[in-house]
């Protein structure tokens, strides 16, 4: 019954962040946007199909007005009427792909072609960094590439990354929305990024940008890669922080508005909710959760044994809800996985059988992916090791190579939930149901 009672909560979660009926919502409400003579549709991100298909369909009746193109990930059989979902990756891939570069560059022109009536919607989420590439004049996709697979691997944070490849485009930053020549243009933005931050999601393409060049500079170098990543890419960023390159917008027209519309924050309420019906004490430790995956796990081990034993700071049974997003430090042992799996993994080697008696854990992605795995996360209990001990697997091996992938497949607990068509970072819950 845990398990199932995890599948619902999660589930509950992902719901209420559903893009269809808030962009729908937000549309059917904004006046100048109904009324606009000609309506230019532009965005990316993983849940781009469902925030076209929710423009759409609060415009229904004056659908002649709007034209646009939005980027997606491969994996959508949607077809609309007058915005084009432009597949910029395959499932799977979170890189910049050269049909993300095409995408882009018709996005610019539509809007540096715009008529002063004009009106533009940006539909922005998850994803868009990677689904908007647009690479800075001397700058190849393949270094733009070579850059974000450097920092991924690193550990660096997704600040880190979105500064550096801000200076790296022609539509990030804020270049996007400088573009633009018509009389309004709104954001509509689902976040995946801790604390919404209208500068790092999807790499900020229609917000103002508080980061230099010269901070790009300084996030290679803490990363020591400065000798690292192509020639091209550290001539652009220090021929930028001399001040030879116009900078990113530190400030925009006051005609551009950004949206938040969904974030991490209205699914964790969402959770709390459904536990709370399910007749389960709430412990949520919010939205902001941050750092690195198997540190995370090691203090909720430490709540999980506060709540069985003392009770403290609540008698089961108990849902503990966080959400956030972590990172994975690979290391020279990279196997198959991801944060959410990862999370999942260190948490059931740190309680052991002593303390995973009526315990369930389950992260997952909100957007159906986990790393470069076909899973969401993964579900776990004192059944799955069970049957790890069965069939002979050692957690903290799998731990130590980073291959929480294998293992969980191996015990029938990956949750393939495929794509989601949202994505607000990551909902982890553990139910505490005895002690």
């Amino acid at each position: 019954m845990s398990r199932e009672h995890a599948w619902h909560i999660w589930n509950a979660a992902v719901e209420a962040v559903r893009p269809e009926p808030l962009v729908r919502a937000v549309v059917e409400a904004d006046t100048m946007i109904r009324e606009a003579p000609r309506i230019i549709v532009v965005g990316a991100g993983k849940a781009g199909p469902g925030m076209a298909a929710g423009f759409e369909a609060a415009l229904a009746d004056r659908l002649e007005r709007v034209e646009g193109i939005v980027n997606v990930p491969a994996g959508t059989n949607l077809q609309l009427q007058r915005i084009r979902l432009h597949t910029a990756r395959p499932v799977g891939l979170n890189e910049p792909t050269p049909e993300g570069v095409v995408g882009a560059e018709q996005m610019l022109r539509l809007l540096s072609h715009a008529g002063p009536e004009d009106v533009a919607v940006c539909l922005l989420s998850g994803g868009g960094s990677a689904l908007l590439p647009a690479p800075a004049e001397g700058i190849t996709l393949a270094d733009k590439l070579v850059v974000t697979q450097l920092l991924h691997r690193r550990g660096a944070t997704i600040n880190e990354m979105n500064c550096v490849r801000k200076h790296l485009s022609r539509v990030k930053g804020g270049r996007l929305a400088e573009a633009f020549r018509g009389q309004r243009l709104i954001s509509l933005v689902i976040s995946d990024v801790v604390g919404d931050p209208l500068d790092v999601i999807a790499s900020g393409p229609t917000a103002p940008d508080p980061t230099t060049y010269a901070q790009a500079l300084d996030v290679l170098r803490r990363y020591q890669l400065l000798e690292s990543v192509p020639h091209s890419v550290r001539h652009l960023l220090e021929a930028g922080s001399r001040g030879e390159l116009p900078e990113t917008p530190k400030a925009l027209p006051n005609f551009v508005e950004n949206r938040i519309i969904a974030n991490n924050r209205r699914a964790l309420d969402a959770a709390k909710h459904h536990a709370e019906r399910l007749g389960y004490r709430v412990l949520d430790l919010g939205s902001f959760v941050e750092g690195e995956t198997r540190q995370v796990a090691t203090v909720v081990a430490g709540l999980v044994r506060s709540i069985q034993r003392d009770h403290i700071p609540l008698p089961p049974p108990v849902c503990l809800l966080l959400g956030g997003e972590t990172t994975v430090s690979l290391g020279s042992h990279p196997g198959l996985g991801g944060r959410n799996q990862e999370f999942v993994l260190a948490l059931l080697a740190k309680l052991g059988d002593a303390s995973l008696r009526g315990v369930t854990i389950l992260s997952g992605g909100t957007d159906g992916e986990d790393g470069p795995t076909d899973a969401a996360g993964a579900i776990a209990d004192e059944d799955t090791l069970r049957r790890a001990k069965q069939l002979l697997l050692n957690p903290e091996w799998f731990l130590a190579n980073h291959d929480s992938y294998h293992f969980f497949d191996q015990t029938g607990s990956l949750m393939r939930t495929g794509l989601t068509g949202t994505n607000v970072m990551d909902v982890r819950l553990v139910l505490i149901t005895t002690v």
